[in-house]
């Protein structure tokens, strides 16, 4: 395992203890919720009660391998906790998801969590999101044109391919990666796409989580939001 790595699974530690027996919690995508994912799985081995609600196939498939209940939004009348990795985020706590294809789930259940914690390695805070790539959901019978509306206002957008073939999320979509110039500010060109006709969600996190927690090399980073306006943790 490398430095990276190491961070990520540390960060990863650091949230499960926010886990509370009978807590319905959200599982992110990727390889950093993949760490948590395992921790929570090990906790439901020592007794834990968990329920889960996942953001998609593959992070219900990971959930179960690890014995974790999972269950369907409907029978979840609130997500106690969501943990999940980042592309990037930067010093006022909007983020940058969707690398995984899985940012119109995952912004659902974050929406919906009373907590939200985003883990992370030391490379993914920055500055400011300006210029960073942005993925996009779309139906598949707009994606064409909204790329091409991206584009009138001042941005490029990729389709996004998989292995040499068009990429779809579970939710039977299209993803954009959308890149606006560096000067363009980052929560604008967002709520601009936003309002393309056939675009569902963008990956622009506004301020939604309540902490993030960064594994470095020398330990594990906390950051708390202060403008999350909601009860906080008891750690």
């Amino acid at each position: 395992m490398d430095d990276r790595e190491r961070q990520k699974e540390a960060a990863a530690k650091a949230a499960a203890a926010w886990v509370r027996d009978e807590m319905t919690v959200g599982l992110g995508t990727g390889s950093t919720a993949y760490y948590f994912i395992q921790e929570a799985g090990a906790m439901v081995r020592a007794g834990i009660r968990l329920r889960a609600v996942v953001t998609s196939e593959a992070t219900g498939k990971l959930a179960a391998s690890f014995h974790i209940p999972v269950i369907p939004p409907e029978e979840a009348q609130t997500v106690d906790l969501a943990v999940d990795g980042v592309d990037a985020v930067d010093t006022d706590f909007c983020a940058v998801k969707g690398g995984g294809g899985a940012l119109l789930r995952e912004k659902i259940v974050a929406w919906k969590a009373k907590q939200v914690i985003w883990i992370m390695d030391e490379s993914k805070p920055v500055k400011n999101l300006a210029g960073f790539p942005l993925p996009v959901e779309v139906l598949p019978f707009a994606a064409s044109w909204a790329a091409d509306a991206v584009k009138e206002l001042g941005g490029n957008a990729v389709c996004r391919q998989r292995d040499g073939k068009s990429f779809f999320t579970d939710n039977g979509n299209r993803i954009l990666d959308v890149v606006f110039p560096k000067e363009r500010d980052s929560r604008l060109a967002a709520e601009a796409v936003r309002q393309i006709p056939g675009v569902l969600e963008t990956g622009f996190f506004d301020r939604m989580c309540s902490r993030i927690l960064i594994g470095t090399t020398g330990g594990v980073r906390e950051l708390v939001n202060p403008n999350k306006e909601k009860a906080p943790l008891q750690g």
